[in-house]
């Protein structure tokens, strides 16, 4: 059991450790990153007549709306799983370097708004492995981050940010993403 001076004195260690003018004066370290990428990918929404084009389907939606059909209003309660096409480029036809997999839920009311989870599975000789991704997807913004929060194989543990931009969208049946991938943990 610890004595009065003994606690006095680590009370004491703990004020000037916390309260030293260097503890919070430090700025901290702008880090450059280790690898950056950019690929676009490619969504086509099932919308009951294009089967055989379709990339996504919507496999839930709220009450008032339908699987062939976004739900109004801002596509609200709609889950929609995906195996898209990734490019190099932003050719919907071009050579792709892998596939996009994963699902996205519309989760806003009062406005365009997602939540993505998905990963990039890459089967070209250019690229091998994994990387995974997950965050909030406000719609109506210009660029948005997301987390890069792993890989495999040449991405084994990669951590970082990616920045998605809207490339094209035709309605709610098309949409092409650019994706610049900053990775900040290179294994």
């Amino acid at each position: 059991m610890a004595t009065k001076t003994q606690a006095a004195a680590l009370l004491l260690c703990l004020l000037i450790s916390t309260s030293s003018p260097t503890a919070y004066s430090r700025k901290p370290r702008r880090r450059s990153p280790c690898r950056e990428l950019t690929f676009f990918f490619h969504d086509v929404l099932f919308n009951g007549h294009n089967y055989h084009n379709a990339t996504s389907a919507i496999v839930g939606s709220p009450q008032w709306g339908n699987k062939t059909a976004v739900a109004k209003p801002y596509n609200f309660g709609d889950v929609v799983v995906f195996d898209d096409p990734i490019t190099v480029d932003n050719n919907f036809h071009g050579a792709p370097v892998g596939r996009a997999q994963g699902m996205y839920l519309y989760d806003q009311w009062s406005t365009y708004g997602a939540w993505l989870g998905f990963s990039f599975l890459f089967n070209s000789t250019e690229y091998v492995g994994t990387l995974n991704f997950a965050g909030a997807d406000p719609l109506m913004n210009k660029t948005r981050d997301i987390s890069v929060i792993g890989g495999t194989g040449e991405f084994f543990m990669a951590r970082g940010i990616a920045t998605l931009s809207t490339d094209a969208y035709e309605g709610d049946v098309y949409f092409r993403l650019r994706v610049d991938i900053q990775l900040y943990e290179c294994w």
